[in-house]
């Protein structure tokens, strides 16, 4: 598992990003595969996520995994919510591209393979979140509106939050279509600062994670207190899944945080 300095910083949560090693999973899944939705055999699945819930002293049932559909929203998970059957728990979640919460003793997590991973901690609620932006997700400003959900929600200051960004595909194999670079036109995004036209291919490369720094920073958060892992999923493959590397039937990252009880 990879963790970020600063969030470790903070002795009262944990967190993770999961990498490809310690698992049971096989072939394009191999070997530590968490992921529920991409073809891999779920009594695997259930192993992995044993493997990871003994890894940080929890058990797999607290785990928050939505079933992502690459938009914008953001479940807020309160009190009521434990309550609730799993049914109810799993239709709420579902659809939800980021969770937050301010509960003790349960791990939102969300799951990558090319796109951006983002972990945020406010220590004054305190409050966790977890936000998964591919290009759409980043499109739509995800990142910012999970920080607006937390101050809306928690009344925390934007400028106590602590970030950290995955490891997403880089911005040198993130080739794209003229459809998707009008997307981050439109959307008001700068492309001087997060694109780059290959000048081989005349094709157009997006800087994912720059593009969610940015959103961060124009939600208030200070430069200082944004940590961006600097791995490409797509060239350390071995090391991360990478769906376009791999293929979308194969392995999933998961990257979560935990309040601890």
């Amino acid at each position: 598992m990879l963790q970020f300095s600063g969030l470790s910083g903070y002795c009262n949560i944990s967190h993770f990003i999961t990498t490809r090693q310690g698992g049971v999973s096989e072939g394009p899944y191999a070997s530590l595969n968490p992921g529920e939705y991409a073809g891999d055999d779920s009594g695997r699945v259930r192993k992995n996520r044993q493997i990871l819930a003994e890894a940080i002293g929890i058990t797999p049932d607290k785990f928050l995994a939505p079933f992502q559909i690459h938009e914008d929203k953001i479940a807020v998970i309160d009190s009521s919510f434990l309550t609730w059957e799993e049914s109810r728990k799993t239709a709420f979640l579902k659809g939800a591209d980021g969770v937050v919460t301010n509960l003790p003793g349960i791990c939102p997590v969300i799951s990558t393979a090319d796109c951006v991973p983002i972990l945020l901690y406010a220590p004054d609620v305190p409050a966790i979140a977890a936000v998964h932006a591919g290009w759409r997700g980043t499109v739509r400003r995800i990142a910012a509106k999970a920080v607006r959900t937390m101050v809306e929600t928690y009344h925390c200051d934007p400028t106590q939050i602590e970030a950290g960004i995955g490891p997403f595909i880089g911005k040198e194999a993130f080739e794209v279509g003229e459809e998707v670079g009008e997307a981050f036109r439109a959307s008001g995004a700068d492309l001087s600062a997060i694109a780059f036209r290959h000048p081989a291919s005349g094709k157009i490369h997006i800087d994912l994670g720059e593009a969610n720094r940015r959103q961060l920073l124009d939600a208030g958060l200070l430069l200082e207190r944004i940590e961006i892992a600097d791995i490409c999923t797509y060239t350390a493959h071995d090391h991360f899944f990478s769906a376009r590397r791999l293929g979308v039937r194969s392995g999933r990252i998961w990257s979560g945080i935990l309040i601890k009880e």
